[in-house]
């Protein structure tokens, strides 16, 4: 499917219609590999991408579903210079990869997401970078998840290594609820990705059901790479044999493991946690201020002070 810098005013009613069909071929991993593109679908998600920057193709709309009849938003992205086509129901529920669909669904080129082009998230952080490594990890909801909790907690990035499911797959796009487009990621082989943190100065971190401490007892401050794997098969030798620190997360009832996203999650909130304490700072009601403690020491040193 050729850039088309115009819009069209003729709707899309035939399944057969090469655009259709290249949208729907574009759920197969090898397909979109090789054409570098992929399908971002949903309201939120292309606000999100649009925002970022992403540079979409084509945008798709059907004026008979909820997102698809918003015209404002239509002509935003028509503003901006991306060309749009309307459809029937019928051809946009064969393109869409949801099971109720809300109208809008953009064809984009996908970025390069190399170590070499990673620029750390600035927005958020309190002290030092805080990585969330995804070693290994073949689902892709667990994958979506874990780009929204980098986001969250205003890390530094998500780095994916020996990728075993493709960062543009529908549903890790849809798991992500748009934070695919405004965190920072890379992809690489494990190898690299180690001397990309050495290089840094980056301590690793990983997260082990047999680490020798609590993940509340480990120092999570400073330039620090979280590394989680996946569920069915953990972290590969070559993560363990570098002599990283490895965490555990306390199992108090009859199971013995956590869900791969959620575990994650827990360890960037707990970095969080220790960042804001170390710099003295807290949430109330959602906005980063001084802790009272910190508050404390402040008011006695103005106390003390000449006047």
């Amino acid at each position: 499917m050729e850039p088309d810098n115009t819009t069209s005013d003729t709707m899309l009613t035939s399944l057969r219609n090469p655009r259709v069909r290249e949208v729907v071929r574009l759920r197969d991993r090898r397909h979109r590999e090789q054409l570098g593109r992929f399908v971002v679908e949903g309201r939120r998600e292309l606000t999100c991408a649009a925002e970022a920057g992403f540079p979409l193709r084509i945008l798709f709309h059907c004026p008979d579903l909820p997102a698809g009849c918003d015209s404002s938003l239509i002509q935003r992205f028509t503003a901006a210079g991306v060309a749009c086509a309307a459809t029937n129901r019928n051809v946009f529920e064969r393109m869409s990869y949801r099971r109720t669909p809300d109208g809008l669904l953009a064809v984009a080129d996908t970025p390069a997401l190399t170590l070499s082009a990673m620029t750390p998230a600035e927005t958020g952080r309190v002290a030092g970078e805080l990585w969330l490594v995804a070693a290994a990890i073949g689902v892709p909801g667990n994958l979506g998840a874990m780009l929204r909790s980098v986001n969250a907690v205003g890390a530094s990035g998500l780095l994916v290594a020996d990728c075993a499911v493709d960062v543009f797959n529908p549903n890790v796009m849809r798991a992500s609820v748009g934070a695919l487009f405004c965190t920072p990621i890379a992809v690489a082989d494990g190898d690299s990705l180690r001397r990309w943190l050495e290089q840094r100065g980056v301590r690793v971190v990983l997260a082990d059901p047999l680490g020798a401490h609590e993940y509340t007892q480990a120092d999570l401050t400073g330039d620090v790479a979280i590394v989680v794997g996946s569920e069915s098969a953990g972290l590969g030798e070559d993560w363990r044999r570098g002599r990283h620190e490895a965490v555990r997360l306390p199992m108090r009832g009859r199971v013995d493991s956590l869900n791969a996203a959620t575990a994650a999650a827990v360890l960037l909130f707990e970095a969080r946690r220790q960042r804001m304490a170390a710099a003295g700072l807290q949430l109330v009601a959602g906005v980063v201020a001084p802790s009272a403690a910190s508050s404390s020491v402040e008011a006695a040193g103005n106390a003390a002070a000449p006047r």
